[in-house]
């Protein structure tokens, strides 16, 4: 899979697992993410897909990189919808 399809499967996803905050924009916890066994499937480096999305300014999150367990309650947020 290319890197625009993958980021393109990202933001499904986060509009499928995760609902709208207060700005109205879709927001998911990273562990949610993570756990779920679909997004496993699809992704072979998740971190890295979120990666590229951050940097094209896609979606954002706190830090620069998340970890499974040590950041499961990190909120990701689409900020365009692609």
């Amino acid at each position: 899979m290319n890197v625009d399809h993958e980021v393109s499967e990202l933001v499904k996803y986060i509009k499928k697992l995760g609902s709208k905050n207060a700005e109205g924009k879709y927001s998911v916890k990273y562990g949610v993410l993570f756990n779920d066994d679909e997004v496993a499937n699809v992704f072979e480096a998740l971190v890295g897909t979120l990666k590229a999305a951050k940097k094209r300014g896609i979606v954002t999150f706190q830090g620069e990189i998340l970890l499974q367990r040590v950041h499961d309650n990190v909120d990701v947020i689409l900020l365009k919808d692609e």
